[in-house]
């Protein structure tokens, strides 16, 4: 009997030198906690006999709290406190999985994923931030947005203008002759006196240039019976009629003596266009209000104003210490988008190791207690640091000496039992 009294011995030695070599293979392991074998004496059949050995109770894991490594990653989180980051190992249906490894990254459908790929969950939340729903049935995963914002085409461009009463009329400068008589070009400086440009928008949102070219074409001062400018509308590299049909035309407009602006007396209405990278027509109404005049000085542009909206693009991401994950846009607005489920376990202890930092739940360990970051005894998130493994190299080199020691008596016992038996079996 002592031969196997010994060889319990033996194992027990042999299993708490593996659980110590996988804890010190570990130590660098992100959010890694270590184990610790725990045993218990065989009980004897009776109470005059010896007992029967050791046997393993079980494998311990210790959730105790590791130590911070601090990262400039905005998605490098830690949790400082109880609790567990939740992924799914599947867009729909996946298995459930509980980590303190929080090395996030975005893959490449802009999804949040940890260091496995395992989707992030968070819980939804309104435009403040607050959460709408609980537990992990209301558990999704998080995609970053592209845009934000609901863009709206320009329909309605307005804008005051100052044209100075001195301006030349272009058909008159010398460049043009009969050999090259004058015609509008926006391509040619010559052909127009001043330009302006501002930006509008088609119904996804996608930014165009419009601009507005200026060119006298009737002065008082030269003799002629009014004072009139034409308008070319261009939005991108098509340029849009003043009469709303083909072919093009351009808006004119004309000033009393005053230097009011006497015709058109209302917005005017040009064709729609589809200029290169529009995603569908513009049409644009230019109204150019009572700001516009004719004057000395110089050409000033009072005011320009349209009335599309753009889809401000996104720039970053933030995640606050309750998990609240915001989108941040080019524009500088911000989107609320969820937070991160922190899950709790009224035994941690009990979680079935997976690997990679993962465990799942067991009957021993309970169901999960899902909350959010700071709240009634969860922990807080930390940005830009990661756990590190509970694992302390020095103890568990002191422990790898006594379980070495252990097996080392085990193997004396077992060796003293044979020589014992040997000595019997040598009786004449």
């Amino acid at each position: 009997m002592s031969f196997y009294t010994s060889l319990s011995g033996l194992r027990g030695a042999q299993t708490d030198l593996s659980v110590i070599s996988n804890n010190i293979a570990n130590v660098g392991s992100i959010g890694f906690k270590r184990s610790r074998a725990e045993f218990g004496d065989i009980m004897p059949p009776s109470t005059t006999t010896a007992g029967q050995g050791t046997r393993l109770k079980s494998i311990e894991q210790q959730f105790t709290q590791g130590g911070f490594e601090t990262s400039e990653r905005e998605l490098d989180l830690a949790i400082s406190g109880t609790g567990f980051f939740v992924t799914r190992d599947a867009l729909t249906a996946g298995s459930t999985y509980f980590s303190r490894n929080g090395s996030l990254k975005v893959d490449g459908q802009r999804y949040l994923v940890d260091s496995n790929g395992g989707y992030i969950q968070v819980l939804p939340v309104d435009t403040e931030g607050n959460i709408t729903a609980t537990g992990l049935g209301a558990a999704r995963n998080i995609q970053l947005p592209l845009t934000s914002g609901t863009p709206r085409a320009t329909s309605l461009l307005s804008l005051g203008v100052s044209l100075p009463q001195t301006a030349d009329k272009p058909d008159t400068r010398a460049v043009y002759n009969p050999g090259h008589p004058y015609t509008f070009d926006r391509l040619d400086a010559n052909s127009y006196n001043f330009s302006q440009q501002t930006t509008v928008y088609d119904s996804e949102g996608n930014a165009q240039a419009a601009t507005l070219y200026f060119v006298r074409t009737g002065s008082t001062t030269a003799g002629d019976a009014a004072d009139t400018w034409d308008v070319h509308l261009f939005v991108g590299n098509e340029e849009a009629s003043a009469s709303g049909s083909t072919p093009v035309v351009p808006l004119q407009l004309t000033f009393d003596a005053s230097g009011n602006l006497t015709s058109p007396t209302t917005s005017t209405t040009f064709s729609s266009v589809l200029p290169s990278g529009a995603s569908a027509p513009i049409a644009l109404t230019v109204d150019l209000g009572t700001a516009t005049h004719q004057g000395p000085g110089t050409f000033s542009v009072d005011s320009v104003n349209q009335d599309g909206v753009a889809s401000a693009k996104f720039s970053d991401v933030s995640i606050g210490e309750d998990g609240l994950i915001t989108a941040v846009f080019s524009d500088g607005s911000t989107q609320a988008l969820g937070k991160l489920i922190i899950a709790n376990f009224s035994n941690p202890a009990g979680l079935r190791q997976q690997g990679d930092g993962r465990w799942t739940i067991t009957g021993d360990s309970g169901a999960a207690i899902i909350g959010q970051a700071g709240n009634d005894g969860f922990g807080r998130i930390q940005t830009g640091a990661l756990e590190q493994s509970n694992v302390d190299v020095t103890e568990e080199l002191v422990s790898l000496i006594a379980a070495q020691r252990n097996f080392q008596a085990n193997a004396k016992a077992l060796e003293t039992a044979n020589t014992m038996t040997d000595s019997i079996i040598n009786l004449r």
